[in-house]
């Protein structure tokens, strides 16, 4: 796979040999459950957990009726723990990809499914009345958050290993 961000038309195409055999070029990669592709847009992985994280909502929502079912903090609780994992994993590599509208869009949508089932809500409901509901953190706002506190854990852990080292 080609990996670049430059916007020059240049040759796409590369021919690799191993053995004397041609290796295929791919276009997309999954590396640690994340897709790449050769923009480093992260599109694809964005599609694909947005398309993972819909169908266990739909799953549950059988369950989950405004009348009966499983009530908010239940389905409250599988959401912090199943969903949200699922759709912050690696977000500190693909944090910059939400910028565009069309990919956050795409996150918002499945957290504002998950909002209705915990809210016992109408789909009339406007997202941001959603998230003051069920007291969840907007999904922008929850990935911005965890790749900073990512990135403050590993800074402060190199702290202690330069302050060890010089001991």
């Amino acid at each position: 796979m080609l990996m670049t961000r430059r916007k020059r038309k240049e040759r796409k195409e590369i021919e690799i040999y191993l053995n004397n055999k041609p290796l295929i070029q791919v276009y997309t990669m999954k590396c640690l459950c994340i897709i790449f592709d050769s923009k480093l847009t992260f599109r694809e992985h964005i599609n694909y957990m947005a398309e993972k994280c819909t169908k266990l909502i739909f799953a549950l929502s059988k369950s989950a009726k405004l009348n009966w079912g499983l009530i908010h903090a239940a389905l409250k609780t599988i959401y912090t723990g199943g969903i949200l994992p699922l759709l912050l994993y690696g977000a500190l590599v693909w944090r910059k990809a939400i910028d565009k509208a069309s990919y956050k869009s795409k996150l918002v949508r499945v957290q504002r499914l998950i909002n209705i089932k915990i809210a016992k809500a109408y789909r009339t409901v406007s997202n941001n009345a959603l998230c003051i509901l069920t007291g969840l953190t907007p999904i922008a706002i929850k990935i911005q958050e965890t790749s900073e506190f990512y990135q403050l854990t590993k800074g402060n852990r190199r702290e202690e290993i330069l302050v060890d080292h010089d001991m």
